[in-house]
């Protein structure tokens, strides 16, 4: 099992504008996703893209969820209230 990583919300937001620069999408972890685009039907287009992309991967992969544990998730309230 791999071990929960949770960076500083400074190291998160540098690591995030850094990714968006080259990317429309972002896939956060336990969040979800943050779509850049200059209309809003293109964002609606590359949501629905990315919807997609992510059921037949994790269909074709026998994927199942990763939900975080209790102790997991207590350590993370304080960070995210």
């Amino acid at each position: 099992m791999t071990a929960l990583w949770n960076p500083s919300p400074s190291r998160r937001l540098a690591l995030a504008e850094q990714t968006a620069r080259t990317h429309h999408v972002l896939l956060l972890a336990n969040h979800g996703p943050v779509i850049a685009a200059a209309t809003l039907e293109r964002a609606a287009d590359a949501i629905e893209e990315l919807e997609e992309t992510a059921k037949l991967y994790l269909l074709l992969r026998g994927h199942t969820t990763r939900p975080l544990t209790p102790e997991q998730a207590a350590a993370l309230a304080p960070t995210f209230p």
